[in-house]
């Protein structure tokens, strides 16, 4: 891991509660029974729209450990502000969602933590500035979160050559695994409506099952996801290089992780080094003072 801002145990814990939850709520019906999906296979949207936003304020609160301080707030409103800005140039068209370079580039710099809220609310801000908000809204969250986590994760060392292509290939297998998670919110709602021996058959065998999704998958998603890795395994290509240096100069700056510590002032009266330097001989003249002088 190389990210500048560090994820405590408290944030690691919370991230992988995330993660559970999120992965309990995308591959829950290949497990549940036939009554269980009929009684409350609607509600699950909602029910985990609610956990993922408790979450979500535990995550930030425990990434900045207990604090959020302007620079790590800074960080985060650019990163979502930028991804937001990303998606409202296609909203999706075709596949193409460039936003996701950025997640994965401030990942890349700022850790797994980071990048997971920032993921998170990059899609957040897009959403809200197209429109699209709804039920689905949350697991858009949760895969988007979970890209900017694992950009946090991967193991290069800054600024080797083969970064680049390694991210790139990062985006372009996220960009499918994107969409292979993301249709699971409403494939198996989809009834009579889905493809004959493609839809989910409430109660059947989780071998059955994922057939089924697997060529629902194939045949009604590939054409837009392929695009989407494609372009961001491009966009990484191209202006990561710049992107990661425009990232780490600011975390440099921002220095994330230089520890604070404040000084008792000197008492009145008290001459400290900084007021002997000031008041020394031929500091208050400006002449030069005299050698025999010690």
């Amino acid at each position: 891991m190389t990210g500048v801002i560090p994820v405590r145990w408290a944030a690691a814990a919370a991230l992988g509660l995330v993660a559970v939850i999120g992965l309990v709520a995308f591959v829950w019906p290949f497990f549940a029974s036939a009554e269980f999906v009929r009684a409350h296979g609607n509600d699950t949207p909602w029910l985990f729209a609610g956990i993922l936003a408790l979450l979500t304020l535990v995550v930030l609160a425990e990434v900045t450990a207990g604090r959020l301080d302007a620079k790590t707030v800074a960080v985060l409103g650019v990163t979502a502000a930028a991804g937001g800005a990303m998606r409202v140039l296609s909203a999706g068209t075709a596949g193409l969602e460039p936003m996701f370079f950025v997640i994965i580039v401030a990942g890349r710099v700022l850790g797994p933590g980071v990048g997971f809220v920032s993921g998170a609310l990059a899609l957040l801000t897009g959403a809200l500035l197209t429109g699209g908000v709804g039920p689905w809204l949350p697991f858009q969250m949760i895969c988007a979160g979970g890209i900017g986590l694992g950009a946090g994760l991967l193991r290069l060392r800054p600024g080797a050559r083969a970064e680049r292509w390694v991210l790139a290939g990062y985006a372009l297998i996220t960009g499918l695994v994107y969409g292979l998670f993301m249709n699971l919110w409403f494939w198996p709602f989809l009834g009579a409506n889905a493809p004959t021996g493609m839809g989910f058959v409430p109660g059947a065998s989780v071998p059955d099952n994922l057939n089924h999704y697997g060529i629902f998958y194939l045949a009604t998603s590939l054409g837009w996801d392929l695009p989407r890795g494609v372009l961001n395994a491009v966009l990484v290509v191209v202006g990561g290089p710049a992107l990661l240096r425009v990232f780490r100069r600011a975390a440099r700056r921002a220095a994330f992780g230089a520890a604070v510590s404040f000084e008792p002032l000197a008492p009145p009266g008290v001459v400290g080094p900084a007021s002997e330097a000031l008041s020394g001989p031929g500091a208050a003249t400006g002449t030069r003072p005299d050698p025999s002088v010690r």
